[in-house]
């Protein structure tokens, strides 16, 4: 026997649930399932933002929110005018559930804890009559004239609507290829790089304003840049790391990795100001303060990089140790040996095609009554609560559309 429903939503994480909730404000008369194939719902909303969900990102304009998406910044454009952080912000307001700004932009619960924006979700569910069933790995689906028949290890469901929310999952793109979608293959984005260099080998903590480019790529970003243990980290690395999730995959992540520790200033400029301090600071020793604004101890190792002795005075600063130094500064050559997860928050580049999903309903344009919400398209973003954002504006549109 077949269980039937108006809406079937595959997938219970922060899409899905969205995607649910809304349908059935909009429609309380709607049967509606979430089938989640895990022995929870969520759990990617539990661990994320360290635990307190970074729900969105206080950036209220779509024309500027679009550019932290690598894939997906023409798309998202229409979606996010009818749907932006600010929306978000009302919403969850509404629903009992006030959110802050942080320094970064980020936003995230006042409680601190990603459990308010689960209760939030399963408090609404409920008193909607959503059905949560979980333990349903699904196994097939396929369209006949009237419904969807989604099948499961353990049942076989019937709806006039399915909704896709599987985030990452390569066994509901492999479906979705057989049924005739084009599926981008996934490959990581959002990691730090690996790096053995002697000029950082001792710095883990150490931070600062960077400029990085891979060499003989156009991939480059500015920002904070982290020293860990493994390597480098921080916003600035996980933009390339972003923006070149393909271009890196291919160069099996061994790449040069040029760093610009003056952000702005480049080499012909920094040895200018090298040779003014040679000049001003004539009987100091170079070792013992930092020029630039980044630590001291960032600073003594790349003076050492460039062949200077530790009690050498500026005075001293010869043609060649000037240039060596100007170019340690700006133009740093560190060799990137394979990729490192960021934190827990794993993030992939690829699925469902982008061309072939009408983002003013999120429907698909292969397979009549499928609509998208999530990662499950070939849709990412950098940390600081976009990823989220792209769900909520999905799913809303979804739901809009699988009502109207």
């Amino acid at each position: 026997m077949s269980k039937n429903f108006d809406v079937i939503i595959a997938g219970g994480g922060a899409a899905g649930f969205f995607t649910a909730i809304n349908i059935a404000e909009s429609s309380p008369k709607l049967k509606i399932a979430i089938l989640e194939r895990g022995k929870e719902v969520l759990s990617k909303v539990r661990i994320s933002g360290g635990g307190r969900c970074n729900v969105t990102h206080a950036c209220f304009i779509p024309d500027d929110l679009v550019k932290f998406y690598p894939r997906g910044e023409k798309e998202l454009k229409g979606p996010f005018n009818r749907f932006c952080s600010g929306d978000t912000i009302e919403w969850f307001e509404r629903h009992g559930v006030e959110l802050k700004i942080e320094e970064d932009g980020r936003m995230f619960p006042i409680t601190d804890t990603s459990q308010t924006i689960i209760d939030c979700f399963l408090e609404a569910a409920k008193k909607l009559g959503i059905q949560i069933l979980l333990g349903e790995s699904i196994q097939s689906f396929y369209h006949n004239e009237k419904h969807w028949k989604v099948e499961t290890n353990k049942e076989v469901f019937l709806a006039e609507k399915l909704v896709m929310a599987t985030g990452s999952n390569p066994k509901m793109w492999d479906l979705l290829a057989g049924m005739g979608h084009t599926i981008v293959p996934p490959v990581p984005s959002l990691f730090t790089f690996n790096i053995k260099d002697a000029r950082i080998k001792d710095l883990m903590g150490v931070s600062a304003q960077a400029s990085v480019k891979v060499k003989g790529t156009k991939l480059q970003a500015s920002g904070p840049l982290l020293i860990t243990h493994w390597g480098m980290s921080g916003p600035a690395i996980l933009r390339v790391s972003a923006w070149g999730a393909r271009e890196l995959f291919a160069k099996s992540y061994q790449f040069t990795l040029q760093v610009n520790w003056l952000n702005d200033i480049d080499t012909d400029g920094c040895e200018e100001q090298l040779k003014e301090l040679k000049q001003e600071q004539a009987k100091k020793t170079i070792t013992k303060f930092s020029p630039y604004d980044f630590p001291n101890r960032l600073w003594q190792s790349l003076v050492s990089a460039a062949g200077i002795v530790p009690d050498m005075r500026w005075a001293d600063l010869t043609k060649a140790q000037t240039q060596a130094l100007a170019e340690q500064l700006t133009n740093g050559e560190f060799q990137v040996n394979g990729k490192s997860t960021f934190k827990e928050e794993f993030v992939t580049a690829g699925g469902v095609a982008l061309k072939e999903v009408n983002f003013k309903t999120m429907e698909s344009k292969i397979l009549p009554n499928m609509y998208f919400a999530g990662e499950i398209i070939d849709i990412d973003a950098i940390t600081g609560g976009f990823n989220f954002q792209n769900a909520w504006t999905g799913g809303y549109i979804a739901a809009q559309n699988v009502v109207g």
